[in-house]
């Protein structure tokens, strides 16, 4: 794929937008990348408190009445743990991705062609810092780190793959290094991998635009879905110690709470543990939260740094969550940022600082790199909330949240 070169702009700290344009690469680009791209699957085996592998699969735009109301969820659920009280962080579906893997949405509020700056850290970083073997499978992705916008059903011509719903591939970090591009893959390479006792150790998946819903509906996605993990739950080098999430990026009603239907399966989640229920207050960024205190990782020093943890992994380190009171919390839009169209959200040319100095709830405090490229600046948000809150533009400003050993505070 071919872009403009992009520029940054002013301190370390505060970074500006990068302008991204692209050129689709043509059919025979893609042929000819893909006959010469080799996918590259590093294992390892560092091991965790509550489990030793982590994936994550993501589905679209469902309310989380309809999502748990669906005969095959319900029997997922029936294998596993039911999330109750989980949040999406923003619509459209874009930011919630961006926000799976950097801890932040900064500001976006859109489905464009987007391009984060390369000294934005993400959770790859913090996997890096143990040697934690990680992937992400998307399926129908033409060949290893693709970066085209979409990439159409070549029979029907639909849409099939599409970058927005590739967490990954939006940071430069990622996309700029060659090694690690190859590690965004597509669900042929997952069977590969499977097959040869190769899997990561963490793992984001996602299905194409029809097996995920969005361009279809819960009944057919969870039908799938079903019918994908079924063979794999009865798997046993797959199961070995491993958790899976299944989630959604956001609901389809945006005036309602952004609350998603969410299950925790797989053979880390133990038998006593299938068919409750978890109702403990999580957003995306629990999920990066759980992944550090899992394995000891540090913290971005961004939303996951006070986000709560889930209680599958809390309950083996001893860290407390927040109670959150959701009645006027609205996690629809997001705060101003460089990444904002205007659309739920105001633009600002700046990137937010995220925090240095705090242990954060995985304890574990902040990555080394983020602290020295953003030494002696002030975090922009109060990053150690267990939700998003700004100030400035007065969003989810004035709600509330406790640990449960402390009384309520207002923030």
């Amino acid at each position: 794929m071919k872009s403009l070169p992009a520029a940054l702009f002013g301190a370390m700290a505060s970074v500006f937008a990068q302008i991204a344009t692209t050129t689709e690469p043509s059919p025979s680009d893609i042929a000819a990348s893909a006959a010469t791209t080799e996918p590259y699957s590093p294992v390892s085996n560092v091991e965790g408190l509550a489990f030793n592998r982590f994936f994550q699969v993501w589905f679209e735009n469902i309310d989380f009445e309809d999502a748990a109301a669906d005969d095959n969820l319900q029997w997922l659920a029936s294998q596993g743990i039911a999330l109750t009280n989980l949040y999406a962080v923003a619509h459209p579906s874009e930011p919630n991705y961006c926000a799976a893997a950097g801890g932040d949405t900064f500001g976006m509020d859109n489905d464009d062609f987007q391009r984060v700056p390369a000294n934005v850290s993400t959770v790859v970083d913090l996997l890096d810092t143990k040697y934690i073997s990680w992937a992400e499978y998307q399926e129908h992705l033409p060949y290893p780190g693709f970066q085209g916008f979409n990439y159409s059903n070549q029979e029907t011509y639909a849409d099939d793959y599409v970058r927005k719903h590739s967490p990954l591939v939006l940071y430069d970090s990622i996309a700029e290094n060659s090694m690690r591009l190859r590690q965004i893959k597509n669900f042929t390479n997952f069977e590969a991998d499977l097959a040869n006792e190769k899997l990561p150790q963490w793992a984001f998946f996602t299905p194409n635009m029809t097996n995920d819903a969005h361009d279809t509906n819960i009944t057919f996605a969870a039908k799938w879905l079903r019918s994908w993990i079924s063979p794999l739950l009865t798997n046993d080098y797959f199961m070995n110690d491993t958790l899976v999430l299944i989630t959604f990026d956001e609901d389809n009603t945006y005036k309602k709470t952004n609350r998603i239907f969410s299950i925790l399966v797989g053979g880390a989640v133990p038998e006593n543990l299938h068919g409750t229920e978890d109702n403990t207050f999580y957003t995306h960024y629990s999920v990066i939260a759980s992944v550090s205190a899992n394995w000891g990782l540090p913290s971005l020093g961004r939303w996951d740094c006070g986000a709560n943890i889930l209680e599958i992994v809390a309950n083996r380190t001893g860290y407390v969550n927040s109670d959150v009171d959701t009645t006027h919390l609205t996690l629809n839009q997001t705060y101003p940022g460089p990444l904002s169209n205007g659309k739920y959200s105001e633009y600002s040319p700046i990137w937010p600082n995220p925090v240095t100095e705090a242990d954060c709830s995985a304890g574990h405090g902040v990555l080394d790199i983020v602290k020295k490229t953003y030494a002696k600046t002030e975090p922009t948000y109060n990053y150690t909330s267990p939700f998003p809150y700004d100030s400035k533009s007065g969003y989810n400003v004035g709600n509330m949240a406790r640990r449960k050993e402390l009384l309520h505070s207002r923030l």
